[in-house]
């Protein structure tokens, strides 16, 4: 044998050995679990990278890393992390093998794919699917078809190129469309206690706005009150045109992060696409719970009741991402639901939401213990927007409205005990003549739609218009 042929014998050898190789996988050791937060040593990942650990047994934990300091890694888990043992492996989630990795050296050129973040799946094949914070299927219809992936967290969106709001959104209950007027691309919190019937109203909104595609992010919920909001709340016909995606209580609060960001970026898909989206949030007060237990865990300060800082700038990165979109896309209007602890409007959270949303809607408690539903309450309710998509006429009817109801509800402890003399006060004595039918305006049957233009003009019914 030549020279020539040994030589290209050992380069065939050498091409039949690289096609059967496995490539170098960075790799790291757990050193530390403490609560929520999982230590790593020997790997070099960025914030945000997902990363898995791996057991003996084959079971993997799949985490994220959300800190550093010196060569060790914070990771938060997305799943559950029973049977984790010290020095378990740990490796980049989009590298790992199904068997154990090989270790590699610290300049391997390849580029690692978690340097781009968490990708999420979205399509119009997304609709009537019910997913989890990851986009893996809750509904039991097999796998999810998708057209693209998109980065789970998008960068912010330049102020000057969004279309200001300019249109009326109808969302199908008649106090909002009439009193609270709502426009697309707006940006609204509802406040409300517990057992107030903050549900019921985003199920009837889900069933009864105009808007092409409805968005629900349920985020750390009962998972009773998951079910039970698609199928008695949200019902079939609003489910074929929604995608929910659903992280309960019992996940871990990094995966009930993602779930409010997955639910965004799915709504930021069809608006891209032209679609009018209506973004349904429940709640924003368990994504800043969510947010604050892992920035406790990471040993971030607390500052204001209990609330880290980075759970104020996590808020406003997040309720930001909705709204119009650029010249010739669609809009997406939100709606974020707000727990007002013991009904107290100045918990931190829903006073810096108030900061950063585009109007409220106050659910009271005093109005749903008296069977009033739904239980607006109208004068501790705005909408930011309402005086640009509304006539000046019709602005009128809605400030004379809440004129005559507000000096009705100042003045009913005197109407009631009969302290009050008629005549004494010619508005009160109308808003007492009026209150019959401005109540009767106010409540509406969770199966009745009333259209923003039929709520217009029995709004001008009442005086006489």
């Amino acid at each position: 044998m030549t020279a020539l042929e040994r030589w290209l014998d050992y380069i065939d050898g050498c091409a039949q050995a690289a096609e059967v190789a496995r490539p170098w996988v960075p790799q790291g050791r757990l050193t530390r679990v403490a609560g929520l937060v999982l230590e790593a040593v020997g790997l070099k990942l960025p914030v945000g990278a997902s990363c898995q650990v791996v057991l003996p047994a084959g079971h993997r934990v799949e985490a994220e890393v959300v800190g550093f300091n010196g060569d060790r890694l914070f990771l938060m888990p997305v799943s559950e992390v029973y049977g984790l043992e010290p020095g378990a492996w740990v490796v980049p989630y989009e590298e790992s093998d199904p068997d154990t990795p090989r270790f590699a050296t610290e300049r391997s050129p390849r580029r690692r794919a978690t340097d781009h973040g968490r990708q999420v799946a979205v399509g119009p094949k997304l609709l009537g699917r019910v997913l989890d914070g990851l986009g893996r299927p809750l509904d039991s219809q097999g796998p999810v078809l998708f057209d693209t992936h998109v980065p789970l967290f998008s960068r912010p969106f330049n102020p000057l190129n969004r279309v200001p709001v300019h249109d009326v959104l109808d969302v199908g209950v008649r106090a909002i469309n009439a009193l609270l007027t709502v426009g697309r691309g707006q940006r609204l919190g509802l406040f409300a206690g517990s057992g107030v019937g903050k549900s019921v109203l985003l199920g009837m909104m889900a069933r009864y706005t105009t808007a092409e595609v409805v968005v629900v992010g349920l985020i750390g919920e009962r998972g009773r009150e998951v079910k039970d909001f698609i199928e008695n709340i949200l019902g079939e016909a609003g489910r074929r045109r929604s995608v929910v995606i659903a992280a309960p209580a019992d996940t871990p609060p990094l995966l009930r992060l993602h779930g409010a960001a997955y639910a965004t970026a799915v709504a930021e898909y069809f608006r891209d696409q032209g679609a009018d989206v209506l973004l349904i949030m429940d709640s924003l007060t368990r994504y800043a719970m969510a947010q604050r237990e892992i920035a406790l865990a990471v040993g971030e300060p607390p500052a204001t009741k209990g609330y880290p800082p980075s759970v104020f700038a996590k808020l406003p990165q997040l309720v930001e991402r909705a709204g119009n979109g650029r010249e010739g896309s669609g809009s997406i209007t939100a709606f974020y639901t707000v727990l007002s602890e013991g009904d107290d409007q100045q918990d931190p959270i829903a006073d810096n939401a108030r900061a950063i949303l585009d109007g409220h809607i106050v659910l009271s408690r005093a109005l749903a213990d008296s069977g009033h539903y739904p239980a607006i309450d109208i004068e501790q309710s705005i909408s930011r927007v309402m005086t640009d998509i509304v006539t000046p006429k019709e602005y009128e009817s809605v400030r004379r409205f809440k004129q005559l109801y507000s000096r009705y509800q100042r003045s009913r402890d005197l109407i009631n005990v009969g302290a009050y003399v008629r005549g004494s006060d010619p508005m009160l004595d109308e808003a007492i003549q009026r209150m019959p039918a401005f109540e009767g305006f106010l409540q509406q049957g969770i199966q009745e739609r009333e259209s923003y233009q039929g709520a217009r003009m029995k709004l001008a019914a009442l005086f006489g218009g």
